[in-house]
């Protein structure tokens, strides 16, 4: 049985469809990415997963607890880290922990003991008695990693975890992020940090316009939509553009066109004619990466 559960699920606001018959399934112990760009309807999707907004069409079960029926079952065994900073700028690190830690009626001891152990987790034991406004950036994200793994969940989900974070600090999360999968916790990660994405889940789904676009480890959608190398060039001559166009469709080759450059997608054993390269003023030739595969399948035109 998947740990989370999916189907059909639909969000509308008025006349915009956010999510559009979504099905999806998560494993226990699992690191799975969503990723798509601004508008895409993950925020809205993980909304309804995490029981903060309300499934109007489709269902969504978390560990065969139905949201619509046990939402506070549900939300007992959740942790949260948002893309923003929302902690409490009037208490110390300590008492940011421990206060949260009474959402879950967790008494006194109990709060404090595992608060301090997870300031330890996330090396942030000598600055218990901080306050927010002494934290750097990336102090503040690991607090908010510390705070939400306070009631122990078997699910968390992290909104751009390391948004903003140096590499040394970027590092450090996505160490103690992958010791917690291997404790068991499953782990829903909403990112676009396509190397993050990469580096930490067993699964990734890229959504756009609300559906779910792609779905697989990402070694394998790099190999599926990426091919084995990618071609970046101008034309030599814009006057010859659709001679170009029909010689690659002439060699069965892929490609996207943006503005003046050309991509394109280099499948195994697939060379570029030497006439068809004469016509080229390559720039570029790359192995294909999981943001290749993001740009190929989303688009590269700036969205708003």
């Amino acid at each position: 049985m998947s740990f989370i559960r999916v189907r059909g699920a639909v969000k509308r606001f008025g006349s915009i469809v956010a999510v559009n018959g979504v099905d999806l399934d998560v494993a226990e112990g699992e690191c799975f990415g969503l990723l798509g760009p601004n508008g895409a309807g993950k925020t809205s999707l993980v909304r309804m997963i995490m029981a903060a907004s309300p499934i109007r069409e489709g269902s969504i079960s978390i560990d065969g607890k139905d949201i619509v029926k046990c939402p506070r079952e549900i939300k007992s065994v959740l942790g949260v880290v948002p893309q923003l900073d929302n902690l409490d700028p009037d208490l110390n690190v300590l008492e940011n922990l421990t206060t949260f830690a009474r959402y879950f009626d967790l008494p006194g001891t109990e709060a404090r003991k595992r608060a301090l152990a997870n300031l330890q987790l996330f090396e942030l034991q000598d600055r218990r008695m901080a306050k927010i406004e002494e934290l750097s950036g990336g102090m503040k994200r690991r607090l908010l990693i510390a705070r939400a793994l306070i009631n122990h969940p078997r699910l968390i989900i992290l909104d751009e975890p390391t948004v903003g974070l140096d590499p040394q600090t970027k590092h450090l999360v996505w160490r103690k992020l992958a010791s917690l999968k291997a404790q068991g916790v499953t782990q829903l990660l909403c990112t676009q940090n396509m190397e993050e994405a990469a580096y930490l889940c067993d699964r990734l789904a890229v959504m756009n316009q609300g559906k779910i676009i792609a779905l697989g480890q990402p070694a394998d959608l790099v190999a599926e939509f990426g091919g084995s190398q990618i071609l970046e060039a101008r034309l030599r001559s814009a006057e010859k553009r659709d001679l170009i166009r029909a010689k690659l469709r002439e060699q069965d080759f892929e490609w996207q066109e943006i503005e003046d450059t050309l991509y394109i997608f280099q499948g195994d054993g697939q060379v570029i004619g030497a006439d068809l390269e004469r016509e080229l003023l390559v720039q570029n030739r790359h192995v294909p990466t999981l943001e290749d595969v993001f740009l190929r399948l989303t688009g590269r035109a700036l969205r708003e």
